[in-house]
């Protein structure tokens, strides 16, 4: 223990932060209280900023300051396709590989039953509703959704619930590849990723 309630209670709330252990926490807090006072008036004034100014877009719920986000805005990029990920962190990866053109949906998680996270706590109903949108001619008609969620418990138990829910939509769905990835030794790939990769061959 710290003994200095201030200083516990900062390197609690980083402790919160994903990622971070209470030793990382406390080496953060350090370097805080050791910082210049500028930088903490900085820090603290980029907290606030982000809470004041940033958003999720209405349409994919990604992250903005805008009204609507840069892929939505993006006259552009295809509306036939629509590629749904777990966070918007997600997208930066994606878009870092420029093999994809079309929109985004955002749903902020994936369904966790041990975690009390289900379908109702997630962007799901917004999903539906852009599909039926487009079915009934009231928005962009989605010809293929591409499930790009996490190789995991969570992402399959989402994809799953994905599928019965747009099954007779008239909207083809596909899921991303997963397996042995590029430049790896195959002697270092688990049985999970050689499963997914025997799955996902490709003809040559």
């Amino acid at each position: 223990m710290l003994n200095i309630p201030a200083l516990e209670k900062l390197v609690h709330e980083l402790s919160r932060l994903p990622g971070v252990g209470p030793k990382t926490a406390q080496r953060l807090a350090y370097h805080i209280l050791q910082s210049r006072e500028e930088y903490t008036d900085r820090l603290s004034d980029a907290l606030h900023r982000v809470r004041a100014e940033v958003h999720t877009c209405p349409r994919c719920f990604n992250y903005t300051d805008s009204d609507l986000c840069r892929y939505c805005e993006d006259e552009k990029r295809s509306n036939e396709t629509l590629c749904v990920v777990e966070e918007p962190s997600d997208i930066m990866r994606i878009e870092s590989s420029g093999a994809f053109r079309g929109r985004y949906h955002v749903l902020h998680g994936a369904i966790s039953p041990l975690e009390g996270v289900g379908p109702q706590d997630l962007r799901i109903r917004e999903l539906l509703e852009r599909v039926d949108k487009g079915l009934h001619g009231e928005g962009p008609c989605i010809k293929e959704i591409i499930l790009a969620l996490d190789a995991d418990l969570e992402g399959d138990t989402t994809i799953l619930y994905l599928t019965k829910q747009l099954a007779g939509k008239n909207v083809k769905l596909t899921r991303i590849a997963h397996g042995v990835p590029i430049g790896s030794d195959i002697d270092f790939i688990d049985d999970r990723t050689m499963g997914r990769a025997l799955e996902n061959r490709v003809e040559l």
